[in-house]
């Protein structure tokens, strides 16, 4: 999830500097993030043995949030087409604030469960 974070850093600071963005770096962004998916489910479901971490309102709360994030930057293309840019760029600031609310509390989930 922290390679996702920090290469979406990047691509937002390319779209602020009014670069384009490769596809393949976008494809770089979204594996990680829906790989980081699969392993909090799994963090929430317990390990095979019936262990199961603390706090799982955090950790559900944050896979919320996450989820919401893909889903928005996922449209956003979609949805910001034809449109000025002004709705991709307050499309693309709630992506991003969902997804840095999703990390840090996850980090914070994760902090207080070990």
């Amino acid at each position: 999830l922290g390679s996702s974070v920090a290469l979406g850093l990047y691509l937002g600071y390319q779209y602020l500097q009014h670069r384009r963005n490769r596809p393949a770096l976008i494809a770089f962004h979204i594996l990680p993030g829906l790989g980081a998916l699969e392993l909090i489910a799994m963090l929430l479901r317990g390990a095979p043995n019936g262990a199961v971490m603390t706090g799982a309102a955090l950790g559900k709360a944050a896979a919320l949030l996450l989820i919401i994030a893909i889903i928005v930057g996922l449209l956003t293309p979609m949805i910001a087409r034809d449109r000025p840019r002004t709705i991709a760029t307050a499309s693309l600031t709630l992506h991003a604030s969902l997804a840095a609310a999703g990390f840090v509390l996850l980090c914070v989930w994760v902090a207080r469960s070990s």
